[in-house]
């Protein structure tokens, strides 16, 4: 809900619709970079920009709508099925599915498992995804975070 003062504060609205259209253009500025990312790995002995290290990823797909009459669930599967094709770890939850990998793994395959979506007939998507990386490699794994609360 938003605090009434915001609807009476012609800065914080401005400064609202600034930050939210400065979002919008980062948005569409990194999907921008991410069709240009080489498909292939560096050629041996070149070095990359940024140090290959590990990422735990999660993400969760809202289309709209979730499926057809025959098939529930038919858009959110077809997201899951690209994640399992991706060879990466990964584990498929209630409201989202966790994936582990190397950052440049992950980061095109965010966009492909939203694309996904689309292409299997929803009519609009939302993807939330969070990510956690470090540096280097041997980051922690899902497993290290959650082992002890598992029975």
């Amino acid at each position: 809900m938003t605090h009434p003062s915001f609807l009476h504060s012609p800065r914080l609205r401005t400064s609202f619709l600034s930050l939210a259209f400065l979002s919008l253009s980062q948005l569409a500025w990194g999907t921008a970079w991410a069709q240009q990312v080489p498909a292939q790995a560096p050629a041996a002995g070149t070095q990359n920009a940024v140090p290959s290290g590990h990422m735990i990823a999660e993400i969760q797909v809202i289309p709209r709508p979730l499926g057809t009459a025959s098939d529930r669930y038919k858009h959110v599967d077809a997201a899951i099925a690209i994640i399992q094709a991706s060879g990466l770890r990964y584990e498929v939850h209630g409201l989202g599915t966790t994936i582990e990998g190397p950052p440049e793994k992950i980061w095109p395959l965010l966009q492909a498992v939203h694309q996904a979506t689309l292409e299997a007939g929803a009519e609009r998507s939302l993807s939330i995804f969070k990510v956690s990386s470090g540096a280097q490699a041997g980051g922690p794994s899902v497993d290290d975070l959650v082992r002890k609360f598992r029975k």
